[in-house]
């Protein structure tokens, strides 16, 4: 009897689709994630990454330009590639913001590819909190397993400042997002004592400076210290390793630095925020020691205090900043402790210490700097510490887990979790009248979960995961309420806050002067993207001796104006024949007017419109040499300590020498028609 052969299968065309069974063992895999894992892993985490995308992403739009301060300079960096490099508030180079400009490089390409509208500016910030989210599960999956993994991303997901600031266009998403992978690289370098990861590191630490100065050098000395502690290698190579991604950081954080201050002054913008036209300066003043101390010359208020809030321990737990970050706090901080004891007496290079240590130092270290600066402080900053916050919680949780059936373990969960639940009653209290019903339901079903986890060492597998299930839901209850309302509401200005109105906050937090993240901006006008309200006529003074101008439209110090048809239709008219349509005091001002427009807008002195650029006898030639179109009065300076005089006397000489006139309730001035 022969056998029939069977004819080979001919092979597919080019372009054509995989059999079925191909694409779905595909899929599999994927979903599978590694072949060790659990079949749920890989689709929780994938459920993670989505419903944080939905949350970040949900009516993006409704905030409009959201900080026009920095949706201004991202128009201007789209539109001039010299702006782009050096940060510039206008496509005309006239002043530099107040940061280096990695976050703007960011925003003014994603402009460039999509053009300006909110989406283009606030999308790469909500896409940079999944990704956030992600590298976070990676570093704590790492050293503690994916159940452990998917907390922390969900502890940092909901918590309600990472909300804020992941759909807002300031620097910070872009700060936390490489501070993050700095940390899950040190992770990964640490098993095999890797001296290309540790470079990587300092790169990323330096890509981070490039992004907010000296906030991103915080997480420095827990990383060096958690190397030096457990890196698998000799105690030479460990120094030596140090120091080469030291000089990785300084280079890749310095060069931006070096250019700057390296082209003479002449052909490049000023650097706004310096007194001296100086990055350095900057860097070290305004943003720098200036923090710690409140002695930031040309800045708001000036001085210690500076209208900032009490400085302290209890900082971070107060009416303004509570209901932002410490939801979680009070257990990080327990359970860090409780972590260090649990691996106690493990090797030097034990994975578990090393990570404890790395976010344990980055809260301490930061944390202490945000209680105890004397200097410009806004509750969002505090944005920078919910990475820490989520991986403590998890990874000494899961430590403290994995022995439940001592009964120490026990006692340390059981009151981690009523302290936690105890400290949401009290901050769910603060704001009274948002859903006081669900105080009660975290303390009642809190306390019960923790009752059960004095016990839960005798309970049977599926009753601990629901009695862990319930605890974990408590735990998070209080800030995913935060984090959904704040992603329901709009927010714009320079001073945002996240949650609801809460009782005794303070300058520029919720339920104070920039409750519900308005602060002398409010919420966009309908129908439009610019952010910002009118001000009152005749101008007010808020906090901190910082003075809004009168007159409509103008915005104040910290908010943009709402520009009309009219005064557009006056900026445009012959705007080709100038390299500023107009100039007003005050960046907020400009950016306003910019964005209305797409025209280059001069914002004198620079934010606070305290900067000595231009000076008087500049601006006079720029007027002389036909430059300047339009001077727009009503912008906002400041009274501040050593601060620049420049823009009141462009302001007094412009109205000396130049006939007002209104347009749209607004004072201006037409530079190309002196009044003689």
């Amino acid at each position: 009897m022969t056998a029939t052969a069977t004819p080979p299968a001919a092979p597919a065309a080019p372009g054509a689709a995989l059999p079925a069974p191909a694409r779905s063992g595909r899929a599999a895999r994927l979903l599978r994630g590694r072949p060790a894992d659990p079949r749920w892993v890989r689709p929780a985490l994938l459920g993670l990454l989505a419903a944080t995308g939905v949350l970040y992403l949900w009516d993006l739009s409704a905030s409009g330009w959201a900080n026009a301060f920095y949706a201004a300079a991202a128009q201007a960096g789209s539109q001039s590639w010299e702006a782009f490099f050096y940060g510039s508030s206008d496509a005309a180079n006239s002043i530099t913001v107040d940061k280096p400009p990695a976050s703007l490089w960011v925003m003014a390409l994603s402009v460039r590819l999509f053009g300006l509208d909110s989406w283009s500016l606030l999308v790469p910030q909500a896409l940079m909190g999944v990704a956030t989210v992600g590298l976070l599960y990676l570093a704590v999956r790492r050293v503690s397993g994916p159940g452990a993994g998917l907390v922390a991303g969900a502890a940092l997901a909901l918590t309600p400042v990472a909300a804020l600031m992941f759909r807002f266009d300031n620097p910070d998403a872009l700060l936390v997002l490489l501070m993050t992978a700095a940390a899950y690289v040190l992770t990964r370098s640490l098993e095999r004592a890797s001296t290309r990861g540790l470079v990587g590191v300092g790169v990323l630490v330096g890509f981070a400076f490039l992004t907010k100065t000296l906030q991103a050098v915080l997480v420095v000395p827990g990383f060096a210290l958690v190397w030096l502690v457990a890196a698998p290698t000799t105690l030479r190579r460990r120094v030596l390793q140090l120091l080469g991604a030291g000089a990785a950081m300084v280079v890749a954080g310095g060069w931006w630095v070096a250019v700057v201050e390296l082209v003479p002054e002449s052909w490049r913008p000023y650097v706004g925020g310096s007194q001296t036209n100086s990055v350095w300066e900057l860097i070290w003043g305004y943003n720098g020691l200036g923090r710690l101390t409140g002695e930031e010359t040309g800045s708001v208020g000036g001085g210690a205090g500076g209208g900032w809030g009490e400085t302290g321990l209890t900082r971070l737990f107060d009416s303004e900043i509570g209901g932002q970050i410490a939801w979680l706090l009070p257990a990080a901080l327990a359970l860090l402790v409780a972590g260090l004891v649990a691996v106690g007496r493990a090797p030097r290079t034990d994975p578990r210490r090393a990570a404890l240590l790395t976010w344990g130092t980055w809260l301490g270290v930061t944390g202490l700097t945000f209680s105890l600066m004397a200097g410009i402080f806004h509750a969002y900053y505090t944005v920078a510490l919910a990475p820490a916050v989520a991986a403590l919680v998890a990874i000494g949780g899961a430590l403290l887990w994995q022995r439940r059936g001592r009964a120490w373990a026990r006692l340390v969960l059981a009151g981690t979790l009523a302290g936690t639940v105890l400290w949401a009653w009290v901050l769910l209290g603060r704001s009274a009248e948002f859903l006081p019903w669900l105080r009660w339901v975290v303390l009642v079903a809190g306390l019960a979960a923790a009752v059960a986890l004095l016990a839960v060492g005798r309970l049977g597998r599926a009753v601990a995961a629901a009695v862990l299930a319930v605890g974990l839901l408590a735990g998070v209850a209080g800030p995913a309420a935060y984090a959904v309302q704040t992603v329901g509401t709009a927010h714009t200005g320079s001073i945002p806050s996240a949650g609801p109105t809460v009782t005794g906050a303070g300058f520029g937090g919720p339920g104070g002067t920039g409750g519900r993240g308005e602060f002398l901006g409010g919420r966009p006008p309908a129908g439009g993207p610019a952010a910002g309200t009118l001000p009152a006529p005749g101008g007010t003074t808020t906090p901190g001796n910082v003075t809004r101008g009168a007159g409509g439209g103008t915005g104040g110090l910290l908010g943009t104006a709402d520009v009309g048809e009219e005064m557009v239709a006056a900026l445009t008219e012959d705007a080709a024949g100038y390299t500023w349509a107009a100039a007003t005091v005050g960046s907020n001002s400009a950016a306003g007017y910019q964005l209305a427009t797409g025209l280059p807008v001069m914002a004198i002195g620079g934010f606070n419109g305290s900067d000595p650029s231009p000076t008087l006898e500049q601006f006079q030639q720029y007027v002389a040499d036909g430059e300047i179109h339009w001077f727009i009065g009503g912008g906002t300076g400041m009274v501040s300590d050593g601060g620049s005089s420049a823009s009141a006397e462009i302001a007094a000489w412009v109205a000396e020498n130049y006939t007002a006139r209104t347009v749209d309730g607004v004072t201006v001035y037409d530079l190309s028609r002196p009044a003689s």
